[in-house]
């Protein structure tokens, strides 16, 4: 923090908490775009390897990305084949996505990519301070969730 920002701001853990997310998407954004790769492709392809395959619908709900978000992210990953698209034999209006091996290297080499984003982000931070603060977000997030 520098001393232009108002004290009563960086005494507020909503202020710090905003600020912090600002650079570390900025930070994950950079990686990514380096990687050739957006933040949804990996969250979709993370919730693809450990849930199977599922519709486009469940895909964003689990991943938390709006409908349309989906379609478009889902479009660049077939589009590279990472993902396929057949239709579902339950229901003929939706179709089921899957990720293929392609898709599973690519998912491996973006997992490092945001590990290496993580270290930057988190980098002054101790592994018990990271393993504090993964549990205090989680808590806030459960607890707003609930809500």
């Amino acid at each position: 923090m520098d001393d232009q920002t108002p004290s009563v701001l960086t005494q507020l853990p909503s202020w710090l908490l905003t600020q912090s997310a600002t650079q570390a998407h900025r930070v994950i954004s950079e990686t990514f775009a380096a990687g050739g790769a957006r933040a949804y492709h990996f969250r979709l392809l993370a919730t693809l390897v450990e849930f199977g395959p599922a519709s486009q619908a469940a895909l964003g709900r689990r991943s938390s990305i709006d409908r349309s978000d989906v379609v478009a992210a889902l479009n660049e990953l077939a589009a590279d084949a990472y993902v396929e698209r057949t239709p579902d034999p339950d229901d003929g209006r939706r179709n089921i996505i899957r990720i293929t091996t392609a898709g599973r290297r690519h998912y491996r080499r973006l997992t490092t990519l945001v590990t290496r984003a993580q270290d930057e982000i988190f980098a002054p931070l101790s592994p018990t301070d990271r393993t504090r603060l993964v549990t205090l977000l989680g808590r806030l997030l459960d607890h707003h969730q609930a809500e």
